[in-house]
């Protein structure tokens, strides 16, 4: 079957001995949210709140996992790309468990982001997307397996993978290449 070679099958192998239970989606939107909210790529603080997440500290290959998904995130984020890649289940898995995860995404996203904005000012365009987000967080079980449904799930994953670099450009700082360590 093709759908256990995907990234995502991978993933959720590898959550299934975490204390929570936890979606690779929830983990990618997680650290998606923190870092376009400004979280920088501290490993560290990346883990405690991945280990919050999935009710403790992670085991080995989970944290390695992690900090792949980082680095992913980081590439992206720091990159020349319009878009990013995000970890959901494939194309050949139900339009209703992709859905789930699209919302579970959204729904974490927005936690991380809240962890590290808090209550911030924003721009209007900002504000739109984590509203749009919170409406998407909604959806999960409304699309039906149609060509609508599969053409909305698309449209709204077209969406998400450009929307979080808005609110990265607006809130994180630019990576700079020769940066001075902080002081905490």
């Amino acid at each position: 079957m093709p759908i256990q070679n995907s990234p995502y099958a991978a993933f959720a192998t590898l959550l299934a001995n975490t204390p929570l239970a936890v979606t690779p989606a929830e983990l990618h939107g997680l650290l998606l949210g923190r870092s376009c909210a400004g979280a920088g790529f501290d490993i560290d603080a990346w883990l405690h709140d991945a280990g919050e997440l999935l009710g403790g500290e992670p085991e080995e290959s989970v944290r390695q996992a992690l900090i792949g998904l980082q680095e992913m995130v980081k590439g992206e984020l720091a990159g020349d790309d319009i878009a990013i890649v995000m970890l959901l289940p494939s194309d050949d898995a139900p339009l209703a468990e992709r859905a789930l995860a699209l919302g579970q995404w959204c729904q974490s996203f927005l936690a991380g982001f809240g962890l590290i904005a808090g209550d911030r000012a924003l721009s209007a365009e900002a504000m739109e997307v984590l509203q749009d987000m919170a409406a998407i967080a909604q959806v999960q079980g409304g699309l039906e397996e149609s060509e609508d449904g599969e053409s909305d799930y698309m449209e709204v994953m077209e969406y998400l993978r450009v929307a979080p670099l808005l609110l990265f450009a607006e809130c994180a700082k630019p990576l700079a290449p020769t940066a001075k360590p902080s002081l905490h």
